[in-house]
């Protein structure tokens, strides 16, 4: 075991070298992965429909490459998902994540290549693993386990391929020797049943001495609440006694970062990071940051849509070299599973070129802009955060929607809110999210400016466990399932409040 430890310690402090490369060679870097990309698809059915074997700088990939959203895109995955071969890259396609996404109820289905698991996936968990230990050299996580919180889906077989969420088939596929690190075994971590699943979980992990959690903040939170309560501790380093660092994605943490904290004894260390079913794109190389590195050598091309063009029938798009920073961007890639230009819905800024650090602020589809007031998520966030901090609340969790204009009423956002704890009353709460929302969004402050055109904020104090039943009800609870947490729309709340059948609070 010793041996086997040595080596994985030199292979992550080499793998810090290329970190640096790329760092300080980002063009470059990502020039040479498009024009590898475009070499090992040119012989597939759309590298010769949009003749890949022409194309000679980025601007002709642009040229001669249309722009794809995965409607656009279906009829070619769906032929790679039947099994047929050499269609959006090179040979067959075996796996594809399937993903509901958090906007829409269709399935969709995104190819993941031989290619995309090795030199995407797991290279991203073993550049966490380099990452993290540069910073922490003292760290344990490498001789003790870490609690990895997959999604709760199987794997099914459908045509000649297999699918499956995302979380599911990296542990499917996993080397046997990851496996010593990990708990729980993979026979618990595949489980379909969220419920069931989360007491075998508990049954092993408590078990062992543990340094890691992976997951998603809301769902780690619940299983680390269920082993408080089974082992009847008040704190997990009660148990865990070298816990030392929590690895999440998925969500912003801001809300959730309170109660980590009042959970531990100690102080333990946070890392972000930034993946998809479509591939993995950023990680928190520093300590203590809320910056993430983009990660330039992972076989996927970067390119960004200024958000005040996404909207144009043809808007304008830039690669890296011409990004600016504190500037939202629509993000779009090309990768080594056989997306094409494709934009995967996310929205991010940059915070630094010198290196590439952005910082996530929402989906194409998750804002409210109901009245011209453009509400992102990363708005949302940081106002909850401020209003919780000024009525010494904390959120459990929450959605917004817009109110729609009738007879001559004014709009205005709703909000239902789940709460752990509100320190106050409502109004006060609702106050310093409207105000801080006038802050952060100069659109929101003008069309709130004397109620012009949106009325103050409505809120609804959601009774307890009403979004964990919501998403039972609709079959999504587990690892990567995520609240929506803006809609342009009333779907998602109108379903909310009408389940939401205990006393409700409104002003």
């Amino acid at each position: 075991m010793n041996l086997l430890y040595g080596m994985i310690q030199w292979f992550l402090k080499k793998r810090i070298q290329q970190i640096e490369f790329f760092m300080e060679n980002p063009v470059e870097t990502q020039t040479a992965i498009l024009f590898k990309l475009l070499h090992q698809a040119e012989n597939t059915i759309y590298g010769k429909k949009f003749h890949f074997e022409s194309i000679k700088n980025y601007e002709d990939y642009k040229k001669q490459v249309p722009l794809v959203h995965y409607e656009d895109f279906e009829p070619y995955i769906e032929r790679a998902r039947q099994g047929e071969k050499d269609v959006i890259w090179t040979g067959k396609i075996k796996w594809f994540a399937k993903s509901s996404g958090t906007t829409n109820a269709k399935s969709k289905f995104i190819p993941i290549s031989q290619e995309s698991l090795d030199d995407c996936h797991y290279k991203a968990g073993k550049d966490l693993l380099s990452v993290y230990i540069n910073n922490h050299p003292e760290s344990e996580v490498l001789s003790l386990k870490n609690v990895r919180l997959g999604g709760s889906n199987e794997i099914y077989k459908g045509f000649e391929t297999q699918y499956g969420d995302l979380s599911a088939i990296l542990i499917d596929n996993l080397p046997f020797w990851v496996e010593i690190f990990n708990v729980p075994d993979k026979k618990v971590s595949l489980m379909s049943e969220w419920e069931t699943k989360l007491d075998a979980i508990v049954s092993q992990v408590r078990k062992y001495d543990v340094a890691s959690l992976t997951g998603v903040p809301s769902w780690m939170l619940v299983l680390l609440h269920r082993i408080l309560q089974e082992e009847k501790i008040e704190y997990i380093d009660d148990l865990w006694k070298n816990i030392e660092v929590f690895f999440h994605g998925g969500i912003n943490f801001s809300p959730y970062r309170s109660q980590y904290n009042a959970i531990f004894k100690k102080e333990i260390n946070y890392y972000e990071i930034y993946n998809a079913s479509e591939g993995f794109f950023a990680l928190q190389d520093q300590y203590k940051s809320d910056e993430l590195l983009l990660l330039l050598d992972y076989g996927i091309f970067y390119e960004f849509i200024p958000m005040d063009e996404f909207h144009n029938e043809n808007p304008k798009v830039i690669s890296l070299e011409d990004v600016e920073v504190n500037k939202n961007y629509a993000l779009v890639i090309s990768t080594n599973g056989g997306l094409w230009r494709y934009v995967i819905g996310d929205t991010i800024k940059f915070v630094s070129t010198k290196p590439h650090r952005i910082k996530i602020t929402g989906r194409t589809k998750h804002y409210i802009n109901a009245f011209g007031e453009e509400l992102m998520i990363e708005n949302a966030e940081t106002a909850l955060k401020v209003a919780c901090q000024k009525t010494n609340s904390k959120i459990k969790e929450y959605t917004a929607a817009p109110i729609f204009m009738e007879q001559g009423e004014k709009g205005a956002h709703e909000w239902i809110i789940e709460f752990s704890e509100l320190g106050s009353d409502l109004e006060k709460f609702n106050l310093a999210l409207d105000e801080e929302l006038k802050k952060v969004n100069s659109d929101y402050e003008a069309k709130r400016y004397k109620n012009i055109t949106l009325n103050p904020p409505k809120i609804i104090i959601a009774r307890e466990n009403l979004f964990f039943d919501w998403m039972k009800q609709r079959g999504k609870l587990g690892g990567q399932n995520k609240v929506p947490r803006l809609s342009n729309e009333r779907k998602y709340i109108d379903e909310l409040l009408e389940l939401n059948y205990l006393k409700s609070i409104h002003f």
